[in-house]
C-alpha cells in the first residue's frame, strides 16, 4: 500500500482531493503583514479566501509567499509510514520554489526513521493545474492498480509533456518577480502589450511572445494547444485563472468552438503563484505531443 501526496500548488479542488484520498501539503503566504496558510480546503482555519486575496492585490496590498517546510512534510508523512504504507510525493517545481527540496530533506530523515519503507519524491517541474494535471493522470494510474514505482516512473516520463501556456493582465507583478524589466513593464502597460509565457524543461517560467491586447493573448493560448496537444479527446485539458473566470470561460469557448475540446477542470490560481502572476492570470494546461521545450 502507498499514499499519494502532492502540495497545494497543484490547484486541485477540495472535492477532487477528498474523492481520491490525496494528501496535500500546505504552503503559506503573507498578505499585508499577516501570515496565512494555504491548504486544499480554502475555508480551513488560518487560510485566506482566494477571491479575497485577489481583491487585496487589486487594491495594492503587498503579498509574498513561503515554501513548505521539511518539518511540515515529515509531520504529514510520518503517520502513513508508521502504519506500514509507503509514500509518493509529486512536488511543486524546483525551478520556482524550495518546496521540492523540503520534500527531499524530509524523505532522507524519514527513511532513517523507517528504513523498511519507501518514500519517493518526484519533482514535477510543473505548477498550478499543470502540476494538477500530472497528479490527475498519476491518480488514474494508481487507481488502475499500478504500483508506487510504476506511478513514479510514469510521472517522470510524463512531466515534461505537460504544457503550460499562460498570460498575465498586469506586467508589474512579473516586474516584481524579475520576469520583465521595469522599462518593459511600463511600456507594455502603456501599449497594452500582454506577454505569453510557458514553462521550460527546468521548471522555470519563460516569456515566449508578446501580443497587443488581452483578446489576442488569450487566443494565442488556444493556438498553442492546437499546435501541440497530443490527444484532447483522450487527455484532460485544464485552465486556471487569477480571479478572472470570464476570461477562462472565453478560452474554454475558443477551444470548444474551434477544436471541439471541453475542459476537464477550471480553477483559481492559488495565492502563492498569484503573488507573482497577479489578478487576471489565465493559464492553459494540456498533454503535448512532444516535450514542451
Amino acid at each position: 500500500m502507498y499514499k499519494l501526496f502532492t502540495d497545494v500548488m497543484s490547484d486541485l479542488p477540495l472535492e477532487y482531493v477528498a474523492a481520491h484520498g490525496l494528501e496535500v501539503i500546505p504552503l503559506s503566504v503573507m498578505v499585508d503583514g499577516t501570515d496565512y496558510t494555504l491548504e486544499a480546503d480554502p475555508a480551513a482555519p488560518g487560510c485566506i479566501d482566494p477571491t479575497l486575496f485577489y481583491q487585496k492585490l487589486r487594491a495594492g496590498v503587498s503579498a509574498k509567499s513561503a515554501q513548505a517546510s521539511a518539518a511540515r512534510v515529515i509531520e504529514m508523512m510520518r503517520p502513513y509510514l508508521a502504519a506500514g504504507q509507503d509514500v509518493l510525493y509529486l512536488a511543486f517545481s524546483s525551478g520556482l520554489s524550495g518546496t521540492c527540496e523540503s520534500g527531499l530533506v524530509a524523505k532522507d530523515m524519514l527513511l532513517e526513521e523507517f528504513p523498511e519503507r519507501q518514500v519517493v519524491v518526484v519533482d514535477t517541474l510543473s505548477a498550478s493545474l499543470g502540476q494538477g494535471l500530472l497528479v490527475y493522470l498519476a491518480v488514474e494510474k494508481m487507481e488502475s492498480g499500478a504500483s508506487l514505482s510504476e506511478v513514479a516512473a510514469f510521472a517522470e516520463e510524463t512531466k515534461l509533456k505537460i504544457h503550460h501556456w499562460f498570460t498575465v493582465d498586469d506586467l508589474n507583478f512579473l516586474r516584481r518577480g524579475g520576469r520583465v524589466s521595469g522599462a518593459a513593464a511600463f511600456l507594455g502597460t502603456m501599449l497594452s502589450i500582454k506577454p505569453v509565457l510557458n514553462m521550460d524543461d527546468e521548471g522555470h517560467l519563460i516569456p515566449k511572445e508578446k501580443h497587443q491586447g488581452r483578446k489576442r493573448a488569450l487566443k494565442a493560448l488556444a493556438d498553442h494547444l492546437k499546435d501541440n496537444c497530443l490527444d484532447p479527446a483522450k487527455y484532460p485539458v485544464m485552465i486556471s485563472h487569477g480571479d478572472s473566470l470570464a476570461d477562462a470561460r472565453y478560452v474554454e469557448s475558443l477551444l470548444k468552438d474551434q477544436f471541439g475540446i471541453g475542459m476537464r477542470l477550471i480553477n483559481l490560481v492559488n495565492p502563492v503563484i498569484g503573488c507573482h502572476s497577479g489578478p487576471g492570470t489565465i493559464a492553459l494546461f494540456f498533454v503535448g505531443d512532444k516535450p514542451r521545450g
